[in-house]
């Protein structure tokens, strides 16, 4: 017998006897202690199956301790009848039976044994728990297997078929139910129909229609509360379709009930219950995510095919790349411009895409402004007009468009006014002459005087317009090109002097503020002094008599801002963004201000050809601005 008894006793005599006189003979092994710690000590040493307390070790007491601290554990109480009403004592706080002396062996093993059987008593009934508790868990553990395989299956497939499918197996398993159905509303006819069944006929699944009035399925769409049917008596839900029991829970997205998912038992008298909803409701949960998701899925999917086909049919060149410099998207267009033959999947490296000179400077340099625009040239010399936009937190894009019929017209057009304009030179100077000559060959009235005169202004100032379009082509085509390092404040007081004349006519007065010293840049003088005459020749012809032109002229950022302001009609908003375009003037100048329209466009071609940049800032009715930024002359060693 392979049973340990501690005897935990004061008296060795006591422990002698019980040992060597009863129990060891009895075939019990024994262990004896004779204080509380060595008892504590041999509890947790060993395992002990019975243990025998001797009141005059530490009282009643420490029986009743021990029997608080191990409750499986029998403890008999070997005490003296004097101390009955703590032996009662000890009983109540679980103490198995005592011994009063005399002590009779046959009294001794008859208690040993009992206490014996109740621990054996115990264990089996700790082990039966213990198998149900484990059995719960194992249940507990293969429900949520199974909630985490669905959740899993609708993050993961996107085909909502497959996934309802595993929903409904999954009520099944879950539940133990015969069969289960989702049940979707038709928005159109606001009937439920059958989207994905499991052990339900194929029959039933496509005809299944059932209205959302005086129904189950219905009045959980109505609601939005789940519903649990759990009558002895079969109920109707469909004609022909008698259930037991079943459960029915609301499908919802975004607050808005679109099914129901159903499990019930139509043979079979299983009953549902609470948890059984909880489950049904969390399978639910995901149909919905599902459903949601499969629905943005398509949505994103109809997006992305019609940006797709746009891309694929537009004229113009698209070109998406990310922070990392990868190539996440080029239309057909954009790469039959750049001869992009390589058929490597996006996204590819920038290089591994582009091989452009142009084009990969474009993404690289780092730019101030945005959209930046640029003008780059083809390997077939076509030339496209490309615009660099930043777009936050996936990168940047170009869009391309072909402007090479534009820039060919252009150059047509140039051409037609340069020969046009040459051609017409050398008659109106005979014009002119002769108008000049007129005079001396004979007697001249009042009235004829005034007809010369407006001949001789008319020609005057076709004359100019064609020195003007002769100038512009010039320019345009970067010929007689004089560049040198000169310096900005002199060419000013050279355009101020020779301006005098006028200012002082309209009684303007002109306020300088040039900064004493400024660096020099380097440029085309004469090209520069006609930027200067042309913007304080405009302020002067706007201002009205007796206003203020302030000038101002000063270094900042390794730049010459140069800036004239006027007191005059100011331009219209609508008028700002076309004014340095050829032969446009604003819709607000008097008829009598003389104008070719050429001025501005002469500014800016002259100025951007120096590397600069012009705007003009205006308010109609007090004024205008116009700024100019040049570069500083940079210092060589």
């Amino acid at each position: 017998m392979d049973t340990t008894i501690l005897l935990i006793v004061a008296n060795s005599q006591t422990g002698e006897l019980l040992d060597r006189g009863v129990l060891a003979p009895a075939g019990f092994r024994v262990t004896q202690v004779g204080d509380a710690a060595g008892a504590v000590t041999a509890m947790r040493s060993s395992a002990i199956d019975v243990a025998i307390v001797e009141s005059a070790v530490g009282g009643v007491q420490l029986a009743i301790t021990l029997a608080e601290t191990y409750p499986a554990l029998p403890l008999i109480l070997i005490a003296s009848t004097e101390e009955q009403t703590q032996m009662l004592d000890a009983l109540r706080a679980g103490v198995f039976d005592f011994l009063t002396p005399p002590l009779k062996p046959d009294a001794i093993l008859d208690v040993v044994q009992r206490a014996l059987n109740k621990r054996q008593r115990i264990n089996t009934w700790a082990k039966e728990n213990n198998r149900r508790n484990t059995d719960i868990l194992r249940q507990r553990v293969s429900l949520l297997e199974t909630l985490g395989k669905v959740g899993r299956s609708v993050t993961a497939l996107l085909d909502l078929d497959e996934v309802l499918k595993v929903v409904v197996d999954a009520a099944v398993e879950l539940t133990g139910a015969e069969e289960s159905s989702l049940l979707m509303l038709d928005e159109n006819t606001g009937e439920l129909y059958m989207r994905a069944a499991r052990n339900v006929h194929d029959d039933l699944v496509n005809t299944f229609r059932l209205p959302v009035s005086d129904t189950l399925a219905g009045e959980v769409v109505r609601t939005g509360k789940p519903i649990l049917l759990d009558q002895e008596s079969p109920k109707k839900i469909k004609t022909s379709y008698l259930v037991k029991t079943l459960i029915y829970v609301p499908l919802e997205v975004q607050e808005r009930i679109i099914g129901v998912l159903g499990v019930a038992n139509r043979e079979q008298q299983k009953s549902f219950h609470q948890r059984h909803i909880a489950l049904v409701s969390a399978l639910a949960d995901y149909a919905s995510i599902a459903i949601e998701n499969a629905r943005l899925f398509e949505n994103t999917e109809i997006e992305r095919k019609k940006l797709e086909s746009i891309l694929t049919r537009i004229e113009d060149g698209v070109i998406v790349i990310d922070a990392n410099e990868q190539v996440i998207l080029a239309n057909p267009m954009a790469r039959a411009m750049f001869k992009h033959s390589k058929p490597a999947a996006l996204p590819c490296a920038l290089e591994d895409c582009f091989t452009h000179d142009q084009l990969l400077a474009l993404i690289r340099d780092g730019h101030d402004t945005f959209p930046y625009r640029v003008e780059l040239e083809l390997d077939d010399e076509r030339v496209v007009n490309a615009q660099l936009n930043l777009i936050p937190e996936i990168g940047m894009t170009i869009t391309l468009h072909d402007i090479t019929y534009f820039k060919e017209l252009d150059r047509i057009k140039s051409e037609f006014v340069s020969t046009v304009s040459h051609d017409l030179r050398s008659p109106l100077t005979a014009i002119l002459g002769y108008v000049e000559l007129l005079e001396r060959v004979g007697p001249i009235n009042e009235r004829q005087r005034n007809f010369i005169q407006r001949v001789q202004t008319s020609v005057r100032n076709i004359t100019e317009l064609i020195n003007d379009l002769l100038d512009l082509g010039r320019i345009e085509a970067g010929f007689n090109e004089r560049k040198v390092s000169l310096s900005i404040k002199n060419l000013l007081q050279y355009s101020v002097e020779n301006l005098r004349s006028p200012l002082e006519e309209k009684k303007l007065t002109l306020r300088q503020e040039v900064a004493s010293h400024l660096p020099n840049i380097f440029g085309d003088s004469v090209r520069l002094r006609q930027v200067i005459d042309n913007l304080l020749g405009n302020a002067i012809r706007y201002s009205s008599e007796g206003g203020e032109i302030i000038v101002v002229a000063k270094e900042e950022n390794d730049q010459i801002i140069f800036r004239v302001e006027d007191s005059g009609c100011g331009i219209p908003a609508a008028d700002r963004p076309h004014i340095f375009e050829k032969f446009y003037r604003a819709s607000n100048v008097v008829e009598n201000v003389s104008g070719s329209g050429l001025g501005l466009a002469i500014v800016k071609s002259i100025v951007e050809n120096h590397q600069g940049r012009v705007w003009v800032d205006s308010i109609e009715g007090e004024g205008s601005a116009f700024t100019v930024v040049l570069p500083i002359e940079k210092e060589t060693n």
